[in-house]
């Protein structure tokens, strides 16, 4: 559903800056978007991760410079998906973390 064309324009393209102005809540009640599961099986860590995750990706992107391995750039990355109970990138990406000189 998270790539369904009658429900997302362009449902291949990432582009976060969709859910900008939308209505959609992501705790199980719009079914458009479900990234922790809905209903009696949603992920119970819901509640951490939604206070957690800004914090620890903040500092990661703050602390660190990244770059891709081997001088790649990023068209060069492979987004295709791996089908399973959920969809993983068929190759896993790897990203450098260099300290940053702030």
């Amino acid at each position: 559903m998270g790539k369904d064309s009658s429900v997302w324009e362009n449902p291949n393209e990432f582009m976060p800056e969709r859910f900008l102005d939308s209505k959609i809540d992501i705790h199980g009640r719009d079914f458009e978007l479900l990234p922790f599961g809905a209903g009696r099986r949603m992920c119970p860590g819901l509640p951490l991760a939604y206070r957690s995750v800004h914090v620890v990706l903040a500092s990661l992107l703050n602390g660190y410079d990244w770059k891709l391995p081997n001088g790649q750039d990023s068209k060069d990355l492979d987004m295709s998906e791996r089908f399973g109970l959920t969809l993983h990138k068929a190759q896993p990406l790897q990203a450098i973390p260099i300290k940053s000189q702030k």
